[in-house]
């Protein structure tokens, strides 16, 4: 190899490593200049805080109500995983019935879309009078908003697969449930984890959708109570913890997705996008 062909190879590697830590620092640069410029902007136009507090202003609340910031976002983590776990394994299991029977889909999907079609702050009054104010509603109303992505996904990854397929592995003396577990169900996990990325965010809206309405215990309430007072700093301070609990399970159900899927990905070598990530 020449010594031109060598320096090229390492400039390219240099310039990947360069890539790399920016990719990795670049989160964290864009959110420390969002804070930053929205601290600037409060500050020179003089905003009050009852209309939009600085970011200190907002650290000052969580710092004073800590604790009950910490029972209330556990609450709300804790409703928001159960709801979660409950729409991951009824959307999995309808999803692969969806995807693998003409017949069910026919039958359950028009079924499906309706009831995906009604607002879920409608049906939290509902939930109450069934099960009372409690845990149940925000579990329920977070399995019902995240439930639908997963199933739509998973149905789609299984109908994918090409009918020349089935057929061949037909002829192979496969079972039906054979292509489903060997090719329908590999077939679907990048579709379903995409889901998963997509669930677990909107899951959240579902468990404080019910807080608000039935206050009994969890971030919802908390910025219920807060608005009440007049406290928009709190109210905030309630918005970003909720929004950090998203991106704590989208990185936990990134990384499963990387270990699991990795085959469905790009490599980031060389590359400015990778899907999912």
């Amino acid at each position: 190899m020449s010594a031109k062909a060598n320096a090229r190879l390492i400039a390219m590697a240099a310039a990947a490593r360069r890539h790399r830590r920016l990719q990795a620092w670049l989160p964290w640069i864009v959110i420390f200049g969002t804070f930053g410029l929205w601290e600037l902007v409060v500050h020179v136009f003089g905003i009050v805080p009852f209309i939009l507090p600085a970011p200190s202003d907002i650290m000052e609340a969580a710092v004073k109500w800590w604790k009950p910031l910490l029972d209330d976002s556990l609450q709300t983590l804790f409703t928001t995983l159960v709801g979660f776990g409950l729409a991951v394994v009824a959307g999995l299991v309808l999803g692969v019935a969806i995807g693998s029977s003409t017949l069910i889909y026919k039958g359950l999907y028009p079924l499906l879309i309706a009831f995906n079609s009604i607002p879920k702050v409608a049906v939290v009054p509902v939930l109450i009078v069934w099960f009372g104010i409690g845990v149940w509603p925000a579990i329920i109303t977070a399995f019902l908003i995240s439930f639908f992505p997963i199933l739509v996904n998973v149905a789609t990854g299984i109908a994918t697969v090409e009918p020349e397929l089935r057929d061949v592995l037909r002829a192979l003396g496969a079972r039906p449930i054979d292509i489903i577990r060997k090719v329908g169900l590999p077939r679907a996990m990048p579709y379903f984890f995409a889901s998963l990325k997509i669930a677990i965010t909107v899951a959240f809206v579902g468990s404080i959708i019910a807080e608000s309405v039935a206050p009994n215990a969890g971030i919802g309430r908390l910025m219920m109570v807060a608005s009440s007072r007049f406290d928009v700093p709190l109210v905030f301070a309630g918005l970003i913890t909720t929004g950090l609990m998203g991106i704590m399970l989208y990185w936990v159900a990134e990384w499963i997705e990387r270990r699991t899927t990795g085959w469905a990905t790009r490599s980031t070598e060389g590359s400015n996008f990778t899907p999912g990530g």
